[in-house]
Parts: C-alpha cells; structure tokens; sequence
C-alpha cells in the first residue's frame, strides 16, 4: 500500500455522537463520509489515519477497513476472510490478534468466529509468503471481526489504546468522565474560545480541561502514540507532517479564563496536574467551592457540568439539597447557556426547569440525557457579522 492509496476508514464512536465525530472530519477536510450507528466510514489516505488519530475529540477509534460481507454460516466466513488481501497490510512476520463482538447474528460465538478469522488470515498469509507458520514477531495489527445482523465486518485498528486516552489524566479519580464524551458535551454547546465557561461540579477537571484543549485548538492526541505508528504501510514523515501541522495551529492562551469549581478538594488536587499535563494550566482556574456559593459577574456565559447523581449521591437529603442549589445557581446566571449530562430522568422536575433541548447520550454504560437550557445571544461586538446562535452548535 503506498502512503497516497485512498482507503476505506471509519470511526467508531459511542451511540449518540456520529454527527459529532461526522462534524470532526468534515473540518478535517474528510468529507466523503457515511454516518452509521456507532460509526462514521470515511475515505482518506495514510495522512489521514494519522490526523484523525491526533485530532478526533469524540471519536473511539480509527479503524481500517479490510472486508464487509452477509454472512450466516462459519464456511462462508472462513472462505470470505481468506480471499481478502490481508498481504497489503500483514508481513511475513506480523503479529495479528483478532477480537470480535455478535449482535443479533446467526454466527453468535464469537470465541469460534474470532479462532475461525485467526485461522483464514494465516492460511492465506502462509501461501502467499510460502511459509508453513506466522511467527507474528513483528509489528502488531490488531483484527476486529463484528457479525451485526448477520453482516460481517473485518477492520484493522490504527489507534491502539482507546482515543479517549489523551495521556494527560495520569492520576486515577472515582470513575471520572470519558474524555471522548466530555469534549462532545462542549462541542454541542454554544461556548467557542471568547466566551465565559464554568463548571460547578468539575471533579477531577475533565471537562473544562476538553474544553480549554478545543479553544486553544490543540489536537487531543499530540501527546500520545499510535498503533499505527508501527507500520511500515505508514512512513514516518507522514506522522511528523501531521504532528508539525498540529503544533502550528495552536492558539494563544484563552482570552477569559475558564472556572471550574468543586466542593472536593481531593479531586481538585487531581485536576490541577492534569491541566498541566495537557498545557491548559493557565487557562483555567480551579477553587474549592461548593455549589451552593457558585456565581459569576459576568452577564453572558456557558456553563457546563456533570454533577454527581445516582449511588454518587448517597442519599435522597443529599439529592434535594444538590437541585436546591443548583436551581439557586442557575437562577443567578439568567443571560447564560446552562448545560447538564445526568442519568436522572426527573432532572426537570428536580430544578423546576425546562429544558429548550434534550439529547440522549451514554456515559460508558449509563444512559443519560444532556439537557441543554439556552440563555440570549450576547451582544455582538461593533464590526462584528451577526450570527444565528442555533447555527453554531455542532454535531447537527
């Protein structure tokens, strides 16, 4: 494969964030693109397995795709594994571990279509490098075969660790949120870089910090590595253009600097190193405040938060006196755009508000909603075009 074959890619996402990660690579220039379940497939050459691996905020992995075919029986599986040109990718000596995953198909097992894959990939890498075995000594590429409604789909992955892990959150917290789904919470807000932001229930800095990382416009995988990074299909300067492309499109420190308060300063003491790490530091301020103190001088502003809920809280006393606050803190921050991921479904009712939108999400396995509450337009600025506030929202 040369470094400027068009090939056939796809991101995998969590349910409820294709149009996000679709809106991803449109900006990156991909726009020939099909946005599926959990999925958006896109074309690109080897650049652009490395710019969508150092740039993707909300997407899980970046997957090459090898084969999709129909298929109900393990034979048709194994003789249509095995007619696909695995050479292209796989050495002599690669190393090719298969995972797999069935839903609603006739080939339910997945251990024996997982071995069966196995199987195929090195009986035809064994006759098209004339070998009797694969050493798999060498690089590794990683196979997933996914059987969905009997539909079998063979894809390589280039991302390795799960994107989400940016390598910044190096200090381990109480189940902390993903930082995929934290930085599509602020891509479906109206924030953009001048504009307040705060979040009153930061815990260990996630959100602000995606946000600060989005407004700065840092590329979320400039400080990690990449399965891919290993191939030989993938030359290296393709990886340092990408990674020299990334560090040039970084913007000066935010102009008004983020708030991000919790009342639990042991998670603040995480938070910190963390902005640090990801080389936001200065572009947010964290304190140690409870809810009920939270406010803002500044008329016009986002707020963005995933506040405690479920077996986080405790107790119903502590529940009520959570929405208690909350519905005082809102109640101060009338001009701004407030923004909430909870499992609660009577979230609501909680803070005797409705909201202008909801949006069904799910961190890691909870279902949650993201219930968005939409303050006025800010004044524009003199000389500034007038823009349609609704417009700016992403992932639509």
């Amino acid at each position: 494969m040369s470094a400027d074959h068009n090939l056939s890619l796809i991101a995998t996402t969590a349910f409820g964030l294709e149009k996000v990660v679709a809106r991803e690579l449109q900006q990156l220039g991909y726009t020939e693109q099909q946005v599926e379940n959990g999925r958006v497939r896109f074309s690109g050459d080897a650049a652009a397995i490395c710019r969508a691996n150092l740039w993707l905020r909300s997407a899980d992995r970046v997957l090459v795709e090898v084969g999709d075919f129909p298929c109900t029986d393990f034979g048709e599986l194994f003789d249509q594994t095995a007619a696909l040109p695995w050479e292209q990718w796989l050495a002599a000596d690669s190393q090719f571990p298969v995972r797999g995953r069935s839903v609603r198909s006739t080939l339910a097992s997945v251990p024996d279509c997982q071995r069966l894959v196995k199987k195929a990939i090195a009986t035809r890498l064994q006759r098209i490098y004339d070998q009797d075995w694969c050493p798999e000594t060498g690089p590794e590429y990683t196979i997933e075969i996914a059987v969905v409604n009997d539909r079998a789909l063979l894809t390589i992955d280039t991302s390795g660790a799960g994107l989400h892990k940016r390598g910044y959150r190096t200090l381990v917290g109480a189940a902390p949120l993903r930082e995929t789904l934290a930085a599509a919470l602020v891509q479906l807000s109206y924030w953009n870089r001048e504009r307040p932001f705060a979040d009153p229930c930061c815990g260990s800095g996630t959100i602000p910090i995606e946000a600060a990382l989005i407004g700065r416009n840092i590329a979320p995988g400039l400080n990690r590595s990449f399965a891919a990074e290993d191939w030989p299909q993938i030359p290296a300067a393709v990886w340092s253009e990408a990674r020299t492309e990334a560090r040039d499109l970084i913007t000066p420190p935010l102009p008004i600097r983020m708030l991000a308060t919790d009342i639990d300063s042991r998670a603040l003491r995480l938070a910190r190193p963390h902005a640090e790490a990801a080389g936001v530091a200065d572009d947010i301020h964290f304190q140690t405040r409870p809810l009920a103190e939270f406010s803002s001088s500044r008329p016009y502003g986002c707020l963005i938060t995933n506040p405690p809920y479920g077996e986080r809280l405790g107790d119903s006393d502590t529940l009520q006196s959570l929405y208690g606050d909350m519905r005082r803190a809102f109640g101060e921050l009338e001009k701004w755009s407030l923004y909430v991921l909870t499992a609660d479904p009577q979230f609501e009712r909680h803070i005797e508000r409705k909201a202008d939108r909801r949006r069904k999400l799910y961190n890691a396995r909870i279902a949650c909603t993201y219930y968005q509450f939409y303050g006025p337009r800010p004044p524009k600025r003199t000389g500034e075009p007038p823009t349609d506030e609704a417009s700016e929202q992403t992932g639509e």
